[in-house]
């Protein structure tokens, strides 16, 4: 297993590695996730990731090193790290991804195969954001490859039984974003019961899409104190 307890003292590496922890630390304050979740990084021909523990234990000696082409996962490598490979693999501006379950994400899944923005925010996530119909875990090249192909040019996925996948350019991006996808299934959940529903239009979507970069920049930053807060 190649972790990254060295390298964290290496020129440039520092910033990455320290984002990538708090990352995980905030995903778990917000309570996304249990026992069960993960958080990574790309950097250069690798990924950085998080090791298959609760998150907000995480130090910066854990952290994981695979290589973008690997074709077996290290010793001690989450299994699902397939998933994150898979979508760095496909997207070339992704930079960091997150995987997570919430209970919204879990229910969503369950009652659609799309879920299309109904508040502005939930367009950072993409035009739409598509359901991945198949409830297995993401434990192997061919089953992660194939969720990516769902992913597609969207920012997040929701993985049917099995909570979602979110993308960015850092870590706390895709951690803002898993928290966005937590919302937008919430929202789809409480609106599609009380009746008639009136999504976003296109021109609405990419509107609030071009405003996104600043305004995720700040909802992380808000995230990051809640959640430290909570942890204080």
């Amino acid at each position: 297993m190649s972790t990254v307890g060295e390298r964290a003292s290496a020129a440039g590496a520092a910033p990455v590695v320290g984002e990538l922890v708090e990352s995980a630390h905030v995903l778990a304050g917000l309570g996304l996730v249990t026992a069960f979740g993960h958080v990574s990084v790309r950097e250069g021909g690798s990924m950085l990731i998080t090791p298959p523990k609760e998150l907000d234990l995480v130090v910066p000696g854990e952290l994981i090193e695979v290589p973008l082409t690997a074709d077996a996962l290290p010793a001690g490598t989450p299994p699902e790290a397939w998933g994150h490979l898979a979508v760095y693999r496909a997207r070339p501006d992704v930079t960091a991804v997150a995987r997570a379950q919430p209970e919204a994400v879990l229910a969503a899944g369950a009652v659609t195969d799309r879920i299309t923005p109904l508040h502005g925010q939930a367009a950072w996530l993409g035009a739409s954001i598509p359901v991945h119909d198949d409830a297995q875990l993401l434990r192997s090249a061919e089953r992660a490859e194939h969720a990516a192909r769902t992913l597609g040019a969207s920012d997040a996925l929701v993985l049917r039984g099995n909570g979602g996948i979110t993308t960015g350019t850092a870590p706390g991006q895709a951690v803002a974003r898993m928290w966005l996808l937590d919302a937008a299934c919430r929202v789809h959940l409480a609106a599609h019961g009380a009746g008639p529903v009136t999504t976003l239009s296109p021109e609405e979507i990419t509107a609030w899409r071009t405003a996104a970069p600043p305004l995720l920049e700040r909802l992380w930053a808000h995230l990051r104190r809640t959640a430290g807060a909570g942890r204080a």
